[in-house]
């Protein structure tokens, strides 16, 4: 089994909570690799869309049966990566901030995404200035009411997004500099378990940046390289349900100890896009 480095445990181990969130999906319908805009994406590999569509259901399914609600947005024939809800917005407290993507391949993913949230009854829209991948670079930690924005920039969004999602959503931003290109989203670098905890990959970021993180985040679970090459870190949390790559192996064991309950599923042909449970599920903070 693949180590994982992590602070040393609590000498007991802590209750974990778990609070049913409402997620938003779209099915990979569509999903194909025929450009590439991340390392992870190879146009000469073979895609197979009905198993992507499967393991996409699966995933689904894992969120209906934890108890949480799924909508589903409609795919668009010509936008393969949709399938990553994640990067179409951030929703907090009902207000949409939506998300400007770096890529022309995506760009209309963005007023997809809000028209949804529109039609859905959200009156509170933003459509942004600035360069954002919605939840993909901008994570929401901490208890209600006393949120940050964990926020990244280095590949993909703009820094000065940074400041526009603080505006838009009334949260303060903690700004992270991302610096290797495997990991070009901050959701594939860190994930949020709960209130107090995420688990992360140092080598990730800058060491201004891993110097921040080490400060507000003390125990901290440390991922190995090796789950984090195969995206473990690409997670929903639940507060006591996390839900990761199956290959994550190490991650998972690491998670049980500090009293998570891991929750593996296989998403490796829409790994090829880049993508793990994470990106496919944009959480609606209402």
């Amino acid at each position: 089994m693949t180590s994982v480095l992590s602070s040393p445990s609590p000498s007991r181990t802590p209750e974990r909570t778990a609070t049913r969130r409402h997620y938003l999906m779209c099915p990979p319908e569509h999903f194909a690799v025929t450009y590439a805009i991340n390392p992870w994406m190879r146009p000469e590999v073979p895609v197979d869309r009905d198993l992507a569509l499967a393991q996409w259901d699966a995933l689904r399914r894992t969120y209906l049966d934890l108890g949480h609600r799924v909508d589903l947005l409609d795919p668009v024939p010509g936008l393969p990566d949709m399938v990553y809800a994640a990067n179409g917005a951030t929703v907090v407290d009902g207000i949409v901030l939506g998300a400007r993507f770096r890529h022309p391949e995506r760009a209309d993913e963005a007023p997809a995404h809000l028209e949804w949230f529109r039609t859905a009854g959200f009156r509170r829209l933003v459509e942004p200035e600035f360069v954002n991948e919605g939840e993909g670079d901008l994570l929401v930690a901490g208890p209600p009411g006393d949120t940050v924005i964990l926020a990244g920039t280095g590949f993909r969004t703009d820094p000065r997004a940074h400041s526009e999602a603080a505006t838009a959503l009334g949260r303060p931003v903690v700004a992270l500099e991302l610096v290797d290109p495997r990991y070009y989203h901050l959701d594939t670098a860190v994930a949020v378990l709960d209130d107090t905890t995420i688990a992360w990959l140092p080598e990730a970021f800058s060491p201004a940046s891993q110097e921040v993180l080490r400060a507000r985040y003390p125990d901290a679970l440390v991922a190995d390289p090796a789950d984090a090459a195969v995206l473990g870190l690409n997670a929903v949390s639940d507060g006591e349900h996390v839900v990761l790559p199956a290959q994550a192996t190490g991650l998972a064991a690491a998670l049980a100890e500090r009293g998570f309950t891991p929750v593996p599923v296989d998403l490796s042909e829409l790994l090829k896009g880049g993508g793990g449970p994470k990106c496919c599920t944009l959480e609606v903070r209402s």
